[in-house]
This record gives C-alpha cells, structure tokens and sequence, in this order.
C-alpha cells in the first residue's frame, strides 16, 4: 500500500516535471519568437517627368515659368507601415536627411521590423515639432547639414534653390520651415499618407528584402492647392507663402511609384 502511494507519487512528479520541460522548450523556441525582417526605401528625385539634375537642367512649372535647381534636400521622419484591417506599426526613431547631391541619402534601410503584409507608408515630410524642441541634435539632425534656423531653432523641412529669369534677382531661394506662429499659422511639418498600388503589398519577411519605391517631384511644390509664380513668391523662408508650398508638397510631392517584393 505504501509502495503504491510512492509509486503515484513519482508518476505524479515525473509528469509535472515533463510539462514544465515542454513548457519551458515552448519558451525558449525561436519559431514562438515574433519574427522581424529588413526592407528599404528607394527615392527618385524629378522635376514633373523628368530626371532631377543638378545645375544643368532648366524645368518649366505648369504656369510656365523657367528654372534651374541647384540644391533639393528634405527631411522625411517618423515613418509608419499601415495595415489593411487599420492597424499602425511604427518605426521608432526615423529621421533621413536626403539630399541630391548625395546618392547615398536617396535609400533608406530599415531593420527589426515585425513580419507581416502591409498595405500603404505613412511619414512626416520635415522635424517633427516635439523633436525640435527636445534639442541635443546630432547625426542629420545636426546644425552642420544646413537644414537648422539656430535664429529661431527651427528646422529647414525641404529646401530648394536655383535660378529662374522670371525671378527679379534670377534667384530662387526656398525654404521650407517653420511651425511656430499664432495658432501654428507658420507650420510647414506635413504628415503624408502613401498608398501602396493597387493590389501591390510590402511583404515583410524573414527570407524577402523588399524595397518600396517612392517618387519625389520637386515639380509639385509649385503647383497643385497653390500655383507658385516666381515673379511674386522667389524667396520664402517661412511664412504665408512657405504654408502654401507645404500644402503643395503634401498634396503630391510623394508617391510610391512600385514595389519590389524580393
């Protein structure tokens, strides 16, 4: 009788021991582990439908005004992946400079991001204003890229700048900047939606290294909610005229052009 109790007793505990080992293999199962995989972002810079080059070219606007472009940089931050059924997967942490001049800046990489099918980008076209506030800048972010009003610790969102005859001076000098003002009146951060093609989804995935690719036309600064005539509006540097072009470049300066699943 004894010998029985001891018996079940064992069994008992040899189980239990057995279910707290399968637990514990479950734990420490790197398929249970949530899966996170790699994609970039390719950006081709143009005027309208043709290439951007730097200095060489001359554009003509819808309104028909000549110009040359000579500097186009923009910050791009606080990129999100969207979800058919709603749902938002942030990436922390994302502030690109890009810059024409710098061929590097035009792709961007991205790590540690969770498997899944998503269906459209969302991203901010300048700084954030809590980032801006917060200081302590460095990296793209830094007052060495020519991008930061130390006058008013502000930054640059987009900034372009050529030569145009329509132009009093021949100059064209825009920049982009600015969220302060009554009321943010003055604010040129704009958070932009981008839809993935039709049927088209970024599949993020342990054995894919897919690339979206998003076309960015500085055409569309001047045009769209505001027609820019660069006899009256050549040089703004915040502003009424800076919120129209913000409007502008929000509007349509962005679109994702195809995908690469890899």
């Amino acid at each position: 009788m004894i010998f029985s109790r001891f018996a079940a007793l064992a069994a008992s505990l040899a189980l239990g021991t057995m279910l707290l080992g399968s637990c514990n293999d479950k734990d420490n199962d790197p398929a249970a582990e949530p899966q996170k995989s790699v994609f970039s972002v390719e950006l081709e810079n143009t005027v309208g439908n043709r290439s951007l080059n730097l200095d060489t070219d001359t554009y003509t606007t819808p309104a028909g005004d000549q110009f040359t472009i000579s500097t186009f940089k923009y910050y791009l931050s606080n990129l999100e992946l969207l979800k058919a059924d709603g749902s938002v997967v942030p990436l922390p942490d994302t502030y690109f400079l890009v810059d024409h001049a710098n061929k590097a800046s035009q792709k961007l990489q991205f790590s540690d991001v969770p498997a899944g099918d998503y269906t459209g980008l969302r991203l901010v076209v300048g700084v954030d204003s809590a980032r801006t506030k917060a200081g302590n800048f460095s990296g793209v972010l830094g007052d060495d890229q020519g991008m930061w009003w130390a006058w008013s610790k502000e930054f640059i969102n987009v900034k372009l700048e050529g030569t145009s005859p329509q132009s009093p001076k021949g100059g064209l000098v825009f920049h982009i900047a600015g969220f302060k003002g009554a009321n943010g009146a003055n604010n040129t951060i704009r958070t932009v939606t981008l839809p993935f093609p039709s049927g088209s989804k970024l599949l993020v995935r342990p054995d894919h290294t897919p690339e979206i690719h998003i076309k960015v036309d500085a055409l569309k600064m001047f045009s769209g909610l505001s027609t820019i005539r660069f006899a009256t509006v050549n040089n703004t540097m915040g502003g009424p005229a800076s919120v129209q072009i913000a409007d502008n470049i929000a509007a349509g300066m962005l679109t994702v052009e195809h995908l690469h699943a890899n």
